[in-house]
């Protein structure tokens, strides 16, 4: 008769599990099917709640931290709410300068403001967002190009259009 209250224990704890999904009490209800076993099996009530001790504490430091891995491994990153807006097009509805003015972003009307001092967009054109800050969208301009990057250090060089370079000491010159 005891293994009916293990398996109702498992079922309870794995309902339970469904709600919060830290698999702590997955782990715990693997133990109680374990002492279900245990008690099929004709265990004494002692051997069966060591079973169950044994199975979760087992399951819980030895195959938990595993699943949590692979889970969040595999779990795409979502961006949600102001993050999820970071690279989207909106539309200037009123001029928009580093002090601010207005955009419209995912259908809806947000305060806008430029990222560099002394840009200024017109009202009806596209703007990228770049951040939100607090309740405001800080946005940069379409035909805006991007900051200067270094030299590529692996372009050709135009004086040895080969690849060959010359040595920077004169003495490794041959």
């Amino acid at each position: 008769m005891h293994w009916v209250w293990w398996l109702v224990a498992a079922v309870a704890l794995g309902v339970v599990e469904v709600l919060t999904l830290d698999l702590v009490l997955l782990m715990f209800a693997v133990g109680a099917l374990a002492a279900v076993g245990a008690n099929l099996l004709g265990a004494s009530i002692a051997v069966q709640v060591l079973v169950f001790t044994a199975t979760s504490l087992v399951m819980l430091l030895g195959l938990r931290p595993y699943l949590l891995r692979n889970l969040r491994r595999r779990t795409p990153l979502i961006e949600t709410n102001a993050a999820g807006l970071v690279g989207r097009i909106a539309l200037t509805l009123s001029e928009v300068t580093s002090r601010g003015g207005s955009i419209k972003l995912a259908g809806e009307q947000w305060t806008a403001r430029t990222g560099r001092l002394g840009e200024t967009l017109a009202a009806d054109v596209e703007a990228r967002v770049t951040a939100i800050d607090g309740a405001t969208a800080v946005v940069t301009g379409l035909d805006t190009a991007p900051p200067a990057q270094d030299e590529d250090p692996g372009a050709a060089d135009p004086a040895h259009p080969d690849g060959t370079t010359t040595p920077d000491h004169p003495e490794d010159r041959s």
